[in-house]
């Protein structure tokens, strides 16, 4: 979701820059001290489920990260080209799922202000697995729950550990996104074909 049909721009803005100011000022700190303090706890916590949960980092940071989203929800943006892509795949009658790290009720934020499920065949968050796309764990729980053709699926995603789980799993389709923030340079996405956006997917 995030990166790959929604701006990612929001989520750095959010979590770099927002969330630092407000716990800045709850602890009468200054945003440079805020962000020293908080940069190794986020760290510690990348690529693990807690990384994307709002109920951790309610209870860890002592806010309240829901309504702290809920109040910024203006600032989502869809990728450019992303909804297009959606509309294509839905007029060629394919099925499109999303799977996503956010947390549900972050995706719930999302869609009330991009409409996004409403273009989707389904939507699975990882949350209610335990684990985040980056486990192998995941990806045998989610086939059981979501059945689908390794051979023949595409797979699309921002963050190298997740593809590299997806293609442990055996998803021969797959796809980097390089420029999952609108605002920043295209990244370099290692061993896997890179794309800027979704919307490059509608010429194959």
């Amino acid at each position: 979701m995030d990166g790959t049909l929604l701006d990612l721009r929001f989520d750095n803005w959010f979590w770099q820059d927002h969330l630092p100011a407000v716990w800045a000022a709850a602890h009468s700190l200054t945003v440079e001290e805020a962000i020293r303090r908080l940069s190794p706890r986020f760290a510690a916590m990348r690529g693990r489920l807690e990384w994307y949960c709002i109920d951790h980092w309610s209870r860890e940071l002592d806010l309240d990260v829901r309504a702290l989203k809920e109040a910024a929800r203006e600032h989502v943006a869809w990728l450019p080209g992303a909804e297009a892509f959606l509309e294509r795949l839905k007029a060629n009658g394919k099925r499109c799922v999303l799977v996503t790290n956010a947390h549900p009720e972050t995706l719930a934020i999302k869609d009330a202000t991009a409409e996004l499920i409403r273009r989707l065949d389904a939507v699975h968050s990882t949350h209610p697995f335990g684990v985040p796309k980056e486990d192998p764990v995941f990806w045998a729980s989610f086939a059981r729950q979501e059945p689908f053709d390794r051979e023949r699926t595409l797979f699309v995603d921002d963050s190298l550990p997740v593809l590299r789980a997806a293609q442990n799993h055996g998803i021969r389709w797959l796809r980097a996104v390089r420029r999952p923030d609108s605002s920043l340079p295209a990244r370099e996405t290692a061993e896997f074909t890179g794309i800027d956006a979704v919307a490059e997917l509608l010429a194959l």
